[in-house]
């Protein structure tokens, strides 16, 4: 059976009460930590990895909600590079959408919800466009503003794989929101396709006069910088 006490211990062990105090402030005090830094929190991953392995397809949905049960925001991060790992070694499978969908909804802030999307939503309706008829519209017709945010991002490095038809269709039915992680995510969107069709985003701003200040702001950044 997949442990994870090792890593625990090697949590413990590696706790700093003083940066663990400044990375809750930075999180608006949602979240304690053990205080464990980027660099640090890698090798820890690395040494767990070695130890005990990926967890199997059977084992993957409960060694993730184990992790995202803790307390320490450390743990979340966690089982994010496990998923990442997982995916390398076995693909990913449509069933895999579920455990996306509880990753995101719970213990929901920026900072697992955009790697949740640029990593596992975006590689899950790649491979299995379909699901977009199906998970893709119950997420983008959810009360919940983070699975919203991941059906507008999914798409963030697509380049010109991107369907446009669909991220104007998710942007309108998110424009007129309030919300500022939704505003900042249609910016966000916008801003990076711009790198690949400037005019593009250029026309879809022109065209869509009620996307939020935000989203325009943030939209049309690197046009302004780097297109005359």
């Amino acid at each position: 059976m997949y442990s994870i006490e090792p890593l625990q211990e090697r949590m413990e062990d590696n706790q700093n009460e003083e940066k663990a105090q400044k990375m809750a402030q930075y999180m608006r005090n949602q979240f304690s930590f053990y205080g464990i830094q980027a660099e640090p929190l890698k090798v820890i991953m690395k040494e767990h990895i070695k130890q005990e392995g990926i967890p199997s397809p059977d084992e993957i949905p409960a060694v993730v909600k184990v992790l995202w049960s803790k307390e320490e925001r450390e743990y979340q991060m966690v089982a994010l590079r496990l998923v990442d790992e997982y995916i390398k070694k076995y693909g990913i499978r449509e069933q895999e959408a579920a455990l996306i969908e509880y990753m995101t909804v719970h213990k929901s802030w920026w900072d697992t919800v955009d790697h949740i999307a640029g990593k596992h939503a975006s590689r899950l309706f790649a491979e299995y466009p379909h699901l977009l008829q199906t998970v893709g519209k119950e997420w983008r017709a959810s009360p919940n503003i983070w699975l919203r945010r991941v059906m507008i991002l999914f798409q963030l490095k697509y380049k010109e794989k991107t369907d446009l038809q669909l991220l104007e269709d998710i942007i309108r039915e998110n424009t007129g929101s309030d919300e500022f992680f939704i505003n900042k995510a249609i910016g966000w969107i916008l801003r990076e396709y711009s790198k690949t069709d400037a005019d593009w985003v250029q026309d879809f701003m022109d065209r869509n006069d009620s996307l939020s200040k935000l989203s325009r702001r943030e939209g049309l950044k690197y046009i302004k910088k780097h297109v005359n």
